[in-house]
């Protein structure tokens, strides 16, 4: 679980003044470890050392390019007071090279289709799904899951926590039960821990779901599956009661009771305790569910309009297999999207406490919910599909005009929404609000806003390094600029975003990738229970990190009791007021999580296609 500063420190300052010559350090070559697709643009990056020649060589270690590094990009930090840009664009004939520069040499990495090279990596992505199963239905795999949490099957409701603190999650009040009990067993955990939150995987399964789609791989459609089975569950249709969370992370000293994040264990190992109400450790193994507002009462629309996109992208990739089941996706759907409270909102619903995930935009939630709706309508030819495009232009519109935009990632949907609304307006609805023109102009600004910032980074990159969320705005950087290209077939930023796979690949000050066991070198030490205790020969394959993060974000991390030791230095890179740890207790850089890997998946899956 990603707990969020409610306010971001000032960036630490990094002097940049250049070492002095008897510390000269080794340069370092870093690349993209996975590899660039013919045809597209290819950088790679020189870490310290002096400007220069730079030579590419094959498996064989046969020169096939050589090049001249350009002017310094900027300086790093008082190690690397320079990075230079290695332009491999020209490399364009299939096989497996290194860079050599300034007496460095890169790992390897290949040159080939992009669909060899990222259609493993959408494979893979969907493996980490497979990791963070819960309930019965799990799959063994790399870490030899077993079944856990079966209690949910019988969870008691409670009424929604109350916070206080500086941090937003100090309970105040001893959690008050209200009904129950509810069959929530199953679904996917969010991150390291074992608590399932309905937005978040509303989030991925929207995703996963528009993969899917378009790629009908039969292992993600299993996936997609057992993630929808689960939302099923969270919504009751009868009492028209959405769940938005099954766990508690927080637990309270004050009254008596220990939350998820209080205890580092296998998670099957919460089926076998032996507890009764008033026992410490007792929402540990019978897990709170909270609702995410009365029975029948309006919904959250972020929760609304992201929850109706999860069912309704079901009920379009079941359509023609199972008609019966993508109905009812779609009843699912409209019932949710009409219950959504759009004025007087207040707090948006993301998790509980808030501060977790501090979501604060909806309109684009609700785009991306009506969009998808009219897609599944026409697909099932419901008469409904019009109204809901007209839904849809209506909140692109408010999105548009408010003042909480952002791009691709956990708190923002709308690059996706707009990729699809964008198809439904070509075939001409009256009444839309808005046009394609409006939609394409919408994703050049998350488009451009990203390219002025990456013009400010020595490694290219348009995510700001100390803050949270570094891997999976990267990725959606990455999916968008594809998405912008689908809708206009404008080329313009293809470039750019290559350079953001490239820094979540490797291409960064760390030389790593943030996509476990993908590359030469990845993490090795996530924060992760069941893959920290599973031993340091599994690989929690597939899952994606957050990445750097702000320096003063890893002040006085508790290293968790019960946990196996696990550390790899990455200090000497660390720079411009950014750290990247690969270390257990470094959640703030080396936490996955399901969003993070679902916006990767997506990523791969567009730059597999021509």
């Amino acid at each position: 679980m990603r707990l969020l500063p409610l306010a971001t420190a000032a960036a630490l300052a990094v002097p940049l003044a250049a070492a002095p010559a008897e510390a000269a350090t080794p340069a370092q070559v870093r690349v993209d470890q996975v590899g660039y697709a013919l045809g597209e643009a290819k950088h790679a990056y020189l870490l310290g050392g002096a400007p220069g020649k730079f030579s590419v060589v094959d498996e064989r270690g046969r020169t096939v390019r050589e090049g001249r590094t350009g002017a310094s990009l900027g300086a790093w930090n008082t190690r690397y007071p320079a990075v230079f840009d290695l332009d491999l664009s020209t490399l364009d004939r299939p096989g497996t090279y290194r860079v050599k520069a300034a007496g460095a040499t890169s790992p390897p990495f290949r040159i080939d289709t992009a669909s060899r090279l990222f259609r493993p990596l959408v494979r893979a992505t969907t493996e980490f799904f497979q990791a963070q199963r819960d309930g019965h239905d799990v799959v063994p795999g790399r870490l030899d899951r077993k079944p856990s949490h079966l209690a949910d099957k019988q969870a008691t409701v409670y009424a929604e926590p109350k916070f206080q603190g500086e941090g937003g999650d100090e309970i105040v009040e001893p959690l008050k039960p209200q009904g129950g009990p509810v069959d929530v067993e199953g679904g996917w955990v969010d991150a390291g821990d074992f608590v399932k939150f309905t937005s978040n995987t509303a989030y991925s399964l929207a995703e996963l779901g528009f993969v899917l789609r378009d790629d009908p791989d039969p292992v993600l459609a299993k996936e997609v599956r057992f993630g929808l089975d689960w939302l099923d569950k969270m919504w009751d249709g009868k009492t028209r009661t959405l769940y938005a969370q099954v766990g508690i992370g927080t637990g309270s000293e004050e009254f008596g009771f220990l939350g998820d994040h209080d205890v580092w264990r296998e998670p099957q190992d919460d089926d076998a305790l032996d507890v009764k109400p008033g026992d410490p450790a007792y929402f540990v193994k019978y897990r709170p569910v909270f609702p995410a507002a009365p029975a029948g009462a309006p919904l959250s629309p972020n929760l609304a309009g992201r929850v109706a996109a999860a069912f309704a992208l079901g009920a379009q990739t079941q359509a023609h297999r199972d008609p019966r089941l993508a109905r009812h996706y779609l009843a699912e759907a409209a019932a949710v999207f009409a219950q959504a409270k759009t004025t007087g909102v207040g707090e948006l619903v993301s998790a509980f406490p808030h501060a977790y995930y501090p979501e604060s935009s909806w309109e684009d939630d609700l785009e991306l919910g009506a969009t998808q709706l009219a897609l599944a309508a026409r697909k099932l030819n419901d008469p409904r599909a019009n109204g809901w495009v007209r839904d849809a232009a209506k909140w692109a519109k408010a999105y548009i005009g408010s003042d909480d935009t952002s791009t691709l990632n956990l708190y923002d949907t709308s690059a996706l929404a707009h990729a699809d609304l964008a198809g439904l307006l070509r075939a001409g609805v009256p009444g839309a609000a808005l046009g394609v023109r409006d939609l394409a102009a919408d994703l050049r600004r998350q488009l451009d806003a990203g390219v002025e910032q990456a013009k400010k980074s020595p490694f290219r990159t348009a995510v700001d390094i100390t803050d949270f969320d570094a891997a999976s705005k990267s990725f959606g950087f990455a999916a968008t600029a594809r998405l912008y290209q689908r809708v206009t077939g404008d080329t313009r930023y293809a470039a750019f975003g290559a350079q953001q796979r490239d820094f979540t690949l490797g291409a960064n000050a760390w030389g790593v990738s943030l996509v476990v066991g993908v590359g030469s070198t990845f993490p090795q030490c996530p924060h992760h229970q069941a893959a920290n205790l599973a031993g340091p020969s599994k690989v929690l394959y597939g899952a994606v990190v957050n990445g750097p993060n702000g320096a003063d974000n890893f002040a006085d991390l508790p290293f968790p009791a019960g946990a196996k030791e696990c550390t790899r230095p990455y200090e000497s890179f660390d720079g411009q007021g950014s750290r990247y740890a690969d270390d257990l207790s470094s959640w703030p850089s080396n936490e996955p999580a399901i969003d993070f890997t679902s916006t990767a998946l997506l990523a791969f899956s567009l730059a597999a296609r021509p």
